[in-house]
C-alpha cells in the first residue's frame, strides 16, 4: 500500500473518532452545567471543555471568556478552530475521497453523507434542544462509519491502518479527560467525595459511556480510584487505555507480518502496553494520576510520531 493511502485511511479513522470525542465532552459539560448550582458548584465547566480538547491556546487566542455561546461555537462549528466538530467532519470527508477506492461502499455513503448532512446544521444552533439533537446526531454518524468499517472492510492493511487512527485518537481522549478531571473539575476546597465529585465523575463516565459498564463491573457507588480503574487498566472497557493499547499491538503486529518486517512502533507499542498491564492503582495514585497520565499522552504522541515515520511519511 502507498504510504499516502495508509496515511489518508490513518487520519480518516482518527478525525471521525475525534468529532465524537468533541460531542460526548460538549454533552457532558450541557449536562454539568444544566445542574443546579448547589451541585456543580463555582467550578467552569466550558473552561474545562476546552482544556479537555487539547484547545485551551487556540481558544482564548480567539475569545476572552470561556462560556456556552463561545465554547460550543468553537468547538462544534468554528472554521478557525481546526479541530471543531465540522472541520474534523470536512477533513475526514476530504481524506476518504482521496482514497474512495480503498473504501467500501457502506463507508463512503456514511462519511459523504455525514459531510452533506452536516450543512443542514448551518453554523451555530438556535437552542439548547436543538445543539443536544446535533451532538447526538454527531455520536451517531461516528458509530456509522465506525460500524460501517468493522463490517465490511477486508481485514488487511487498509483496515489494519485505519484501526491504528481510531485506538490512537481513542486513548488520547480517554487520557485527557481523566486529566482535566482532577486538576480543573474539582476545586481546591472540595474533597473526593463529595457530591460534587460525584456529578462530575457521572459525567466523566457518561462522556466515555462508561457508567453502566461501571455499575456492571464494581456493583459499587462512584469512588475515584474505581472509575481511574476501568478506564486505564480494564481491557474489557472499549474506551480504556489497556484496551486501546492491546488493539494497538495487535494491529501493528499484523502490518508487521504482512509487510515482513518489525520496527519502532511496534517495540513502542508493546513497552506501553507492558507498563499498563504491570501497573496497579495504588502505584498510580502514589505516584500521582497526573504525572501517570502526563506521561502517557506523552508516550502516545511518540507512538503516533513512530507510526508516521515508519509507514506514513
Amino acid at each position: 500500500m502507498l504510504s499516502r493511502t495508509a496515511d489518508n485511511l490513518y487520519w480518516l479513522a482518527r478525525y471521525v473518532e475525534r468529532a465524537e470525542y468533541l460531542a460526548r465532552i460538549l454533552e457532558a459539560t450541557q449536562r454539568l452545567t444544566a445542574m443546579p448550582l448547589a451541585y456543580t458548584g463555582e467550578t467552569n465547566e466550558w473552561e474545562s471543555a476546552v482544556a479537555t480538547a487539547g484547545c485551551s491556546a487556540a481558544f482564548f487566542s480567539h475569545h476572552k471568556e470561556a462560556n456556552e455561546e463561545t465554547v460550543t461555537d468553537f468547538l462544534a462549528f468554528s472554521p478557525s478552530n481546526p479541530s471543531s466538530i465540522r472541520n474534523c467532519f470536512e477533513v475526514a470527508r476530504h481524506n476518504a475521497r482521496s482514497v474512495r477506492t480503498a473504501l467500501t461502499m457502506e463507508m463512503w455513503e456514511a462519511i459523504n453523507g455525514t459531510w452533506l448532512e452536516l450543512k443542514r446544521f448551518g453554523n451555530k444552533s438556535s437552542s439548547r434542544e436543538e445543539f443536544l439533537r446535533f451532538l447526538q446526531w454527531v455520536q451517531g454518524s461516528s458509530l456509522r462509519f465506525d460500524g460501517s468499517a468493522y463490517r465490511t472492510m477486508l481485514r488487511n492493511d487498509a483496515y489494519w491502518f485505519s484501526r491504528l487512527g481510531v485506538y490512537l485518537e481513542r486513548a488520547d481522549n480517554t487520557a485527557r479527560i481523566l486529566d482535566v478531571k482532577y486538576h480543573l473539575l474539582l476545586p481546591p476546597q472540595e474533597h473526593v467525595g463529595g457530591p460534587l465529585d460525584y456529578f462530575q465523575w457521572s459525567s466523566i463516565l457518561r462522556s466515555v459511556s462508561a457508567l453502566t459498564a461501571y455499575h456492571w463491573v464494581y456493583r459499587d457507588s462512584l469512588k475515584p480510584w474505581l472509575v481511574a480503574d476501568l478506564l486505564i487498566l480494564n481491557e474489557q472497557m472499549p474506551r480504556s487505555l489497556a484496551s486501546c493499547y492491546e488493539n494497538l499491538v495487535q494491529n501493528l503486529d499484523r502490518i508487521a507480518g504482512a509487510y515482513g518486517r518489525q520496527g519502532p512502533a511496534q517495540r513502542q507499542a508493546r513497552t506501553i502496553r507492558t507498563r499498563l498491564q504491570n501497573a496497579r492503582m495504588e502505584g498510580i495514585f502514589q505516584q500521582g494520576l497526573h504525572e501517570f497520565i502526563g506521561e502517557f499522552i506523552d508516550d502516545n504522541n511518540r507512538l503516533g510520531a513512530a507510526v508516521n515515520q515508519q509507514y506514513l511519511a
